[in-house]
């Protein structure tokens, strides 16, 4: 257990708690199964191998827009502008400038990440309802933009040609073990953040943005990080889901469905938690694996999911479980423990 004894002049009287033996058993386990996980390539098929790819980046980007909605109350649906922004910003590097892809993806995020600073001037001068429609506008604001340049395809896109000298078991086998490392940084990056007094602040900013000022919390300041990390992870998402289908185009890339989708698996499975879009990416990948080839039925289906799980699971699957059962597989809270009295002599 990890944990900060709150001393007084007769001893420790609370212990603040922020892990357990259930959870330092559960990183061993996590662990293994990444170990486990980095063996597919060897063994698995190449079909396999292009699902974990997909879902990969749509856990990712799910994993980013619950940081800036869920736990910074910034509600975006228009975050698909990065992640399209990110995977051409890949595509240019790689097809006219000649870095590699791989390479590319990770300067794609960062590209991503900067471009986000400037638009981030014009969509905080926007608040609630304001600031999600106006975050859509700029993302058709980047699909139009890359719609009209005709080095990368104009409106029907082009092909990622940088990847023809590589073999496809090879190119499978490093796209696979890249998606890997960046679920888990993804993971790891949110975690440790939401630990941090940084994390902390978002929360209370989240909360109240009034009393937050009032406390000293830089609101812009912190607004802005997470607004830019958010975008960095999902420029990475997009990069690296171009580098697997191998081809882009504006309707592809900046399509609202990204967001929709991210919405869809963080609301499922719990918004404002960490294992909220990993449950509902799990839910995501199964239904659109056995009833996607249903097509509109498919897509009302997850309407009436979304509908259902809102109206009785308010909390998402994840959030229900925790409350009932007291599930925590990534605790970034902290509880105050009350030590027993010192005995007297």
């Amino acid at each position: 257990m990890q944990a900060t004894s709150l001393s007084s002049a007769h001893g420790p009287r609370f212990t603040v708690e922020r892990n357990s033996r259930a959870n330092r058993n559960l990183f061993l386990a996590s662990v293994l199964l990444i170990a486990f996980a980095i063996s597919v390539p060897w063994w698995g098929e190449s079909s396999w191998m292009r699902e974990f790819v997909e879902i990969s980046c749509y856990l990712i980007f799910a994993m980013m827009w619950n940081l800036m909605a869920g736990y910074g109350g910034m509600v975006s649906i228009g975050q698909q502008a990065f992640f399209g922004f990110g995977g051409y910003v890949m595509l240019i590097l790689g097809n006219f400038w000649g870095v590699n892809p791989f390479v590319a993806v990770v300067i794609g995020g960062l590209a991503a990440g900067l471009i986000a600073l400037p638009v981030s001037r014009i969509a905080f001068r926007l608040q609630g309802g304001y600031f999600a429609i106006g975050t859509w506008v700029i993302a058709e604001v980047f699909r139009l933009t890359f719609a009209n340049i005709p080095a990368v395809g104009g409106g029907s896109g082009t092909t990622l040609t940088a990847l023809r000298g590589i073999n496809r078991a090879t190119r499978e086998s490093v796209t696979y073990w890249m998606a890997l490392a960046c679920v888990v940084a993804a993971i790891a990056l949110v975690y440790f953040f939401l630990r941090s007094k940084q994390g902390l602040a978002l929360l209370a900013i989240r909360d109240n943005e009034t009393a937050a000022k009032s406390q000293g919390i830089n609101v812009g300041k912190v607004k802005l990080a997470v607004y830019a990390v958010a975008a960095f992870g999902a420029g990475i998402a997009g990069a690296l889901y171009f580098v697997g289908n191998l081809r882009i185009s504006p309707d592809a890339a900046f399509s609202v469905n990204w967001t929709a989708f991210a919405i869809f698996m963080v609301i499922i499975g719990g918004i404002g938690r960490i294992e909220g879009p990993l449950v509902g990416a799990l839910v995501f990948w199964g239904l659109n694996k056995f009833f996607s080839d249903y097509g509109t039925w498919y897509l009302l289906g997850l309407g009436a999911l979304a509908i259902v799980i809102t109206i009785f699971f308010k909390q998402g699957l994840w959030g229900y479980a925790q409350t009932r059962w007291g599930w925590t597989l990534f605790p970034v809270s902290r509880t105050l423990l009350a030590n027993p009295p010192p005995k007297t002599p």
